[in-house]
């Protein structure tokens, strides 16, 4: 699988010498043994199938995906004609699309222009001209994404190309700049991409659990800097929290507050980047939102493919995972 939004595997706008920073804080073998922990827990359980605990007391922000446009070239119909894709999406729709990509090796062209047949994207559009570039991150998804937009757009009278541009830190500024005039963005990693940008490293967060308070600050935020944004989609590529489906099974859990009320304790083991024990969206925030105890964390990566396996083989009971993963798709 491709890299992902390193940023969002743990904290939005984190570096990746941040990232790099944190290995070995667990010690040498990676894991690092809980003191004072009471009860029984839930051991690991191995199995082939992942699936996402809900996030019933919303401890992570809302990385929702959402359109962000040059202002100079977002007229009504560009940003309506956007705005039907973000309608068209949820997160199971792209976990399936994800999976095309990554999985089945779909090209993310073709996996774009199969979904907007299927959903009729192309049906009433606004109409409109004009050349527009569409941005697109080095990973499938945001590349699906660009293709989709671009596959509407078209329809609308536009005629688009899509370029891909490497990670934020390259094109956001070229967004800005008009270079490229629209990007597949994520909600809460952008908000805190331009915060740090204009109030420094160690600004408040102005992104939120809460997508509606999100979109007020990347509001905000992007007007300084000429941005406008569509409406975010219901679709999230953000932290989550994983197990395997005959784990969930064997313990009857579908939410973190029903796994912290079923599996704190002694055998039950945390898995994530070697960063997680003291990061607010990973183990500290699991333990002051939902009140969880582990016996035990396991270094793993952030959402990527250690994680995954410590899953599939009882490694670890619970982990890091990226809501999006096309691992979450099943058989």
């Amino acid at each position: 699988m491709p890299p992902r939004r390193v940023a969002i595997g743990i904290l939005a706008g984190l570096s990746v010498a941040a990232l790099a920073a944190g290995c070995g804080q667990a010690g040498s073998s990676g894991t690092k043994k809980e003191t004072n922990v009471k009860g029984a827990g839930c051991a690991p359980v191995a199995g082939s199938q992942l699936v996402v605990l809900k996030d019933d007391k919303h401890l992570q922000n809302s990385d929702n995906i959402v359109p962000a446009v040059n202002a100079k070239v977002a007229s009504p119909a560009l940003i309506a004609d956007l705005n039907k894709v973000s309608a068209a999406l949820d997160t199971p729709k792209l976990i399936q699309l994800n999976k095309q990509a990554d999985v089945d090796r779909v090209p993310p062209q073709k996996v774009a222009a199969g979904f907007a047949k299927t959903a009729n994207l192309t049906d009433g559009v606004q109409k409109g001209s004009g050349s527009v570039t569409i941005g697109a991150a080095n990973f499938s998804e945001s590349k699906t994404l660009a293709y989709l937009y671009s596959t509407v757009l078209d329809a609308g009278g536009f005629t688009t190309s899509v370029r891909t541009i490497g990670n934020r830190e390259l094109y956001e500024p070229a967004l800005e700049k008009g270079e490229i005039q629209v990007v597949p963005e994520y909600a809460a990693t952008l908000t805190e991409f331009l915060n740090q940008k204009a109030n420094g490293k160690n600004a408040k967060p102005m992104a939120s659990p809460d997508i509606d308070t999100t979109m007020k600050a990347l509001t905000s935020l992007g007007a300084k800097d000429g941005l406008k944004f569509g409406e975010p989609s219901a679709a999230a590529d953000e932290n989550a929290f994983g197990v395997t489906k005959e784990f969930a099974e064997k313990n009857k859990v579908s939410t973190l507050s029903e796994f912290a009320a079923k599996c704190n304790g002694k055998a039950t083991i945390l898995g994530g980047p070697p960063e997680c024990p003291d990061r607010a969206f990973c183990e500290q925030g699991l333990e002051s939102k939902y009140g969880m105890k582990f016996g035990k964390f396991v270094q793993l990566d952030a959402g990527g493919s250690q994680s995954k396996n410590g899953l599939k083989t009882g490694k670890v009971s619970i982990s890091l995972l990226l809501s999006s993963d096309a691992a979450l798709a099943g058989s």
